[in-house]
C-alpha cells in the first residue's frame, strides 16, 4: 500500500495499462504537457519518464477539436487499439455530442456486434472553483440516457485507479467523470494492478436509521454529515454507487430495506438527474420499505455563477445532507 492522491492513482492506472497492453494509447488536447491531468505525475521529470517510456506514437497531442478526438478514438478502437482520451473539462463533451451519441454509443449495435469500442473518455468536472457557467457542468446524467455508454464517477483514489483499469479492459465505451475537488484527496492505495468491477456499489459506512446514496463529491460531504448526525444519535448508512451505468440498484434496495429512509446527495442538477433515477428505482421496487419520503440533495437547476460566494451555496454539503436526514427522521412513519 502506498499513500496516493486521486490524480496519482489515475496516472498509475494509465501507466500500468500501457505497460500491460501495447494497444493502449493516450491522446487529447496538450496531453504531452498536462502532467497532472493525464500523466498523474508530480513533476516534469515524471512526465519526461512517461513520454520516454512510451514514446510519441502512444501519447499524442491532438488539434483543439473534441469532435476530432472522439471520432478518432472511435475509429482507433474499432480497428484494434484501446484509446484513453483526455477531454479536459467535462463541458467540452458537448462539442462532440454527435460523435458520442450516434457513433461511439451506437456502432456496436449498428454493426451487429461485429465492432467493439474499447475506449475510455476522461473528463474533469471543474465545479466549485469559480470557472463559471461554461466550465462547471456535471453532465453525467445526460449521458446516462444514451444506451451503449458506461459511466464511472469515482470518489476516492482507490476507486479511481481500480475502476479505470477495469474500464481500459472493457470492449464498450466508458465515460469517466472525475471531480477536480477530489484531486488532492490521498489514501493508502494498493500497489500494482487491481480492478474494481463496474456495477458494484461500495458501502462507505454502515448504519440503521437512514440510507444516504452519495455520488462523487457527495461522498465526503455525506461522511461529514454522518459524523454530525452520530452526535445526535442518528445512524446513517452511506452507499457510493461508483458507477452509474451499470448501476447497483440491489445494494441501494437492500440498504433502504434495512433503514426505511433514503437521502440522495448528487452534485448534478435536480431535474432528470441521477438522483431522480435512483429515487424512481426505489419508489418502484421498495416503496413498501419506505418510512418517509425520499429526499434529494442536489444542485439547483440554474447556471453556475462566477462569484465564489454565490457558487459555494449551490452544491450538496454536510449541513444540507444532515438537514435532509433530519427531515426524513422527523417525517411521520408510514403504517
Amino acid at each position: 500500500m502506498t499513500v496516493t492522491s486521486y490524480l496519482g492513482a489515475i496516472g498509475a492506472a494509465q501507466r500500468e495499462a500501457m505497460e500491460a497492453d501495447p494497444r493502449v494509447i493516450i491522446f487529447g488536447e496538450d496531453v504531452e504537457a498536462n502532467v497532472y491531468g493525464t500523466m498523474g505525475g508530480k513533476s516534469r521529470a515524471d512526465k519526461g519518464d512517461f513520454l520516454q517510456m512510451f514514446g510519441p506514437n502512444r501519447i499524442r497531442n491532438t488539434p483543439i477539436s473534441e469532435e476530432v478526438m472522439v471520432g478518432a478514438a472511435a475509429g482507433a478502437a474499432m480497428t484494434g487499439l484501446r484509446p484513453i482520451v483526455d477531454l479536459s473539462y467535462s463541458t467540452f463533451l458537448y462539442m462532440a455530442m454527435d460523435q458520442f451519441v450516434n457513433q461511439v454509443a451506437k456502432s456496436r449495435y449498428m454493426f451487429g456486434g461485429q465492432a467493439s469500442l474499447p475506449v475510455v473518455f476522461r473528463s474533469a468536472m471543474f465545479y466549485g472553483l469559480s470557472t463559471a457557467a461554461h466550465h462547471s457542468d456535471r453532465p453525467y446524467p445526460m449521458f446516462m440516457n444514451v444506451p451503449g455508454l458506461k459511466i464511472m464517477v469515482p470518489s476516492t483514489p482507490t476507486d479511481a485507479k481500480g475502476l479505470l483499469r477495469t474500464a481500459v479492459d472493457m470492449d464498450d465505451p466508458v465515460m469517466s467523470f472525475e471531480a477536480c475537488l477530489l484531486w488532492g484527496m490521498k489514501e493508502d492505495v494498493q500497489d500494482g494492478e487491481f480492478r474494481i468491477p463496474f456495477g458494484v456499489a461500495r458501502t462507505v459506512r454502515e448504519g440503521k436509521d437512514c440510507t444516504i446514496v452519495a455520488i462523487s463529491t457527495g461522498v465526503p460531504a455525506a461522511m461529514q454529515a454522518a459524523q454530525k448526525l452520530e452526535a445526535e444519535g442518528i445512524s446513517v448508512e452511506i452507499i457510493d454507487p461508483r458507477t452509474l451505468v451499470p448501476f447497483d440498484s440491489q445494494a441501494v434496495l437492500n440498504s433502504v430495506g434495512r433503514t426505511g429512509r433514503l437521502v440522495i446527495a448528487d452534485p448534478a442538477n435536480k431535474t432528470c438527474g441521477a438522483a431522480a433515477e435512483i429515487s424512481a428505482i426505489v419508489a418502484e421496487e421498495a416503496f413498501d420499505c419506505l418510512k418517509a419520503p425520499i429526499m434529494r440533495v442536489t444542485t439547483p437547476d440554474t447556471h453556475v455563477p462566477f462569484s465564489p460566494a454565490i457558487e459555494k451555496q449551490l452544491y450538496p454539503n454536510a449541513e444540507k445532507i444532515a438537514d435532509a436526514v433530519r427531515k426524513a427522521m422527523a417525517a411521520k412513519t408510514r403504517s
